[in-house]
């Protein structure tokens, strides 16, 4: 119990008074529902590009496959299925599939799925009542209606019911991409309807999306929350917007349009430097593929808005300052470090314990990877997956490097410390500290220094301050074989990438060959190999040749 209030006061002291009053103003105050009819329709131009798709989740007229786990709307109990996943429910009430690949052909179901959901969800009530749902249900059913669907009237009461609602449960209280969903749902609304209502929505949804903007995309166009995943749907976030704006080109001022085509085209580029060779995102913090657009899809619908890349070259070394990430780059390397924060601080529940973590590709194929996601609540695997020992970094003595609890909290937070980066020639040399083991007896500070030259990558990891034991974990990508060179010799060893290549690694401490797993998708656990190497005497160097 004593523990559990520490927990709890480390965390909400890095918290914002509006989400403190906000939380408990969200919880205490609850409008009842404006069951007016809908305000009449703004004269939509033909600006409206088709949008980046989803994936096909209804696979029936009732049936659907939701963060790859399958289900059924067969009642109206079922949109609030008792002992289902929340995040499942929440993701049953978006309506992605209005959007999603081929949605043409399945046209009929959606009318009647529309229809079903507006008769068997009373206002206010249930998990599609959340504000989150709403505002991804909001802008789901507009784009379906610009994409060329017929809203009924009585769907289109209940858009305005939903914007209402909307409009007074604005998520202050969570901020984040949150906050900037509901902001993006306020202004479809306010765009698609017309009138003193309409212009309310657009007038309070630009205020907040203004402030967002400028809070939650950093300099270098990473999004704030540092997780590559979240950054692509934020992006997908701007380009809609952008896409409505060419729709409706009386409801945004040029000059806020100006600054979402900027921020695109800054976070594109940051999505292209965070990318695999195989095209996907990295995964730093809570990310899994399947969720957002991928890159590929993103820069297409990028074009059709008008929104070009910019002038991004591949550069060996290309140091995203303002988010703390570093790609190396070689002929045929591409490695992604962490050197950055958990998140900002006061909203930090989508931050794995992942500092000085980094991945790795060879050849065009993943070969270093951290945990991934596959699942969201309070369950033992979501700890584990946020935790220090499912990711390419080292733990000392069983503690994640930051205190993550509670599915999406953080008390005591890991921060870099005293990063250099220098290159030479062919040689490119980063370290940096972290002070996320302070809190141990021993005080323990972990540097990790990366030297990429040529074609060899070396690692030395050291520990200042006592410490009883430290592990240093190197995840592989499926399918990539670990062994240890002949003779039975533990320091030395190949990995199989591939039909193609086998690299070579030595240490200088006897490794063991962990069976795991890797979580790239919601729902999905891969079987995979890891490298687990103790770090002796507060010394340990680990290289990589191929």
């Amino acid at each position: 119990m004593i523990d559990q209030a520490r927990l709890f006061l480390e965390t909400v002291r890095h918290l914002k008074p509006e989400q403190i009053y906000g939380r408990a103003r969200h919880r205490w105050v609850r409008p009842v529902p404006d069951l007016r009819p809908a305000p009449t329709l703004r004269q939509a131009g033909s600006g409206w590009a088709k949008p980046a798709l989803k994936r096909q989740s209804l696979t029936g007229p009732t049936s659907v496959r939701l963060l790859n786990v399958p289900g059924a709307v067969w009642t109206a109990e079922d949109w609030n299925r008792e002992g289902a996943d929340k995040l499942w429910l929440y993701t049953l009430h978006y309506f992605d599939d209005l959007n999603a690949a081929d949605a043409k052909n399945r046209h009929p179901w959606h009318r009647a799925l529309v229809d079903r959901w507006v008769k068997e969800n009373p206002p206010g009530t249930g998990n599609g009542w959340e504000p989150y749902p709403v505002s991804l249900r909001l802008v789901n059913w507009i784009k379906w209606a610009l994409g060329g669907a017929e809203l009924e009237p009585g769907w289109q009461d209940s858009l305005a019911v939903q914007a209402r609602w909307l409009s007074k449960r604005v998520e202050h209280h969570l901020m984040g991409n949150h906050l900037f969903a509901n902001a993006k749902a306020l202004i479809f609304a306010g765009s698609y309807f017309r009138g003193a209502e309409a212009e309310t929505w657009l007038r309070d949804g630009t205020r907040i999306l203004e402030d967002e903007l400028r809070e939650q995309v950093l300099g270098d166009g990473g999004h704030f929350e540092r997780s590559p995943m979240y950054h692509a749907i934020i992006l997908e976030d701007v380009l809609d917007l952008i896409n409505l704006a060419a729709t409706y080109p009386e409801t945004q001022p040029a000059s806020v349009t100006e600054r979402l085509r900027a921020a695109a085209t800054n976070m594109l580029a940051w999505l292209d430097a965070m990318c695999h060779p195989d095209g996907q995102i990295s995964f730093f913090n809570d990310a899994a593929f399947g969720v957002a657009p991928s890159r590929e899809a993103l820069l297409a619908y990028a074009k059709r808005c008008g929104v070009g890349l910019g002038s991004r070259s591949p550069n060996a070394l290309e140091h995203l300052a303002d988010s703390g990430y570093i790609r190396l780059q070689s002929e045929e390397c591409v490695a992604l470090l962490d050197t950055a924060p958990v998140g900002p601080d006061y909203l930090p529940g989508h931050a794995h314990a992942d500092t000085l973590s980094f991945e790795m590709s060879l050849f065009g194929q993943r070969l270093i990877v951290n945990s991934g996601t596959s699942v969201y609540g309070t369950s033992r695997e979501r700890l584990r997956q946020r935790s220090t020992a499912a990711h390419s970094t080292v733990e000392i003595d069983g503690e994640a490097s930051s205190e993550v609890w509670a599915g999406f909290r953080v008390a005591r937070r890991a921060r870099p410390l005293d990063l250099e980066i220098s290159q030479n020639a062919d040689l490119i040399s980063v370290a940096c500290s972290h002070d996320g083991y302070h809190r141990l007896a021993g005080k323990p500070t972990h540097r990790r220094t990366w030297r990429l030259e040529g074609t060899r990558l070396n690692i030395r990891d050291t520990i200042e301050g006592a410490y009883g034991q430290a592990l240093a974990r190197f995840p592989l990508a499926p399918g990539c074989q670990a062994a240890f060179a002949p003779g039975g010799k533990d320091h030395v060893g190949t990995v199989r990438l591939g039909d193609d290549h086998v690299l070579s690694w030595r240490a200088n401490a006897p490794a063991s060959i962990v069976e795991t797993t890797w979580h790239p998708e919601f729902g999905i656990s891969v079987p995979n190999s890891t490298l687990v190497f103790p770090v002796l005497g507060g010394d340990f160097m680990f290289e990589l040749n191929w």
